[in-house]
């Protein structure tokens, strides 16, 4: 019975913790544009590490980091929306973000800060059709105040025709 009550409670203090998270975004920068992403998909937010790189994979996958044991893929936001590279220096971060099972870190040049963007502030995207490949990653627009923010859908990142993570994962997890 004890056991019954301190599992409720777990997923009671989760399911708030989500609550506190909802409609807050992380915003960054990567050239003139702000794009942001859920809080409810970042786990942690880490200072640039050595990158051991892996062969033969898209320009944008970096390689796979070492977090405390556990092997995470690494991608550079920047040149997965085809924008202009960036040097990483001392404000260079990866935001480690986790959909549908699956963590990957985003190198990001720096947080700008977190926003709440409340649901009827948010807009669909345009319908674009030669619009630059990041576009296909946003989920809305997001006005705050008089800027707006671009709003990443995360499962989009991970999962297109030169990227699949999440499959990767369900395959793996099927074969098992």
């Amino acid at each position: 019975m004890e056991e019954n009550i301190q599992e409720l409670e777990h997923e009671l203090e989760l399911e708030m913790q989500g609550d506190v998270r909802r409609g807050k975004y992380m915003t960054f920068p990567i050239g003139p544009d702000v794009f942001g992403v859920e809080l409810k998909y970042v786990n942690e937010i880490i200072q640039m590490q050595p990158i051991a790189p892996f062969p033969e994979v898209e320009e944008f996958i970096k390689g796979l980091i070492n977090l405390r044991g556990k092997i995470i893929p690494v991608i550079d936001v920047a040149e997965r929306f085809g924008k202009e590279k960036f040097e990483y220096n001392d404000r260079t971060c990866i935001i480690v973000i986790e959909v549908q099972g699956v963590e990957v870190g985003l190198i990001i040049p720096s947080i700008a800060e977190v926003v709440s963007i409340d649901e009827e502030n948010i807009l669909p995207p345009p319908n674009i059709s030669h619009a630059p490949s990041a576009s296909k990653f946003i989920h809305g627009i997001g006005k705050v105040g008089d800027s707006v923010k671009l709003l990443l859908d995360p499962v989009k990142i991970l999962s297109d025709d030169s990227l699949d993570f999440t499959k990767e994962q369900e395959n793996e997890e099927d074969e098992a």
